[in-house]
């Protein structure tokens, strides 16, 4: 069988990290970018840039490079959140058609999503948050501030302070 981990995109991501200087994969980033952008102005931030503001505000971190490296483990919590406290939310089959998308499989799961991203991150060798100079001790400060971040409005379920704390540690 086919790998889960296998997809147009992941080859073009992996071409662009590998070989920064190829034009057609830096052009196909760019439209990637682009349609990112128009898709967060119109669906609206969550978790990963609710917790990605106040990271950014207090160590030196890009803002990329850590939405990147919460990026997994915000959409494990959120679909974790999501099958416990509303198991019958719109959001749930959004995770899974975004998944099936990114696998190439009609098959997939949500948590096959998670294992793409997950999988993504590591061939493009995402660092750590420790990397920035973040800590176990800046946890419940970086959580206040994300908690009243905006972008936490638009998560498709509200996680906990324990939830994000459990988030910012596996990111860690």
């Amino acid at each position: 069988s086919t790998p889960l981990y296998s997809s147009a995109a992941s080859d073009v991501y992996k071409r662009q990290y590998a070989h920064g200087r190829d034009a057609a994969a830096r052009q196909e980033m760019a439209v990637a970018s682009l349609f990112g952008g128009l898709a967060l102005a119109n669906a609206g931030l969550g978790a990963v840039h609710g917790l990605a503001a106040p990271l950014g505000g207090m160590f030196p971190a890009g803002h990329g490079a850590v939405c990147a490296r919460l990026l997994p483990f915000v959409m494990a919590a959120n679909i974790a959140a999501l099958e416990t406290r509303a198991p019958h939310s719109p959001a749930l089959a959004r995770y899974e058609d975004v998944a099936r998308i990114l696998t190439g499989k009609p098959t997939a799961s949500a948590r096959d999503g998670v294992q793409w991203v997950t999988m993504l991150c590591a061939d493009l060798a995402v660092m750590p948050l420790v990397r920035f100079g973040v800590t176990e001790a800046a946890l419940p400060s970086i959580v206040a501030q994300a908690q009243k971040a905006s972008s936490m409005k638009a998560n498709p379920i509200s996680l906990t302070d324990a939830e994000l704390v459990q988030i910012l540690r596996q990111a860690l």
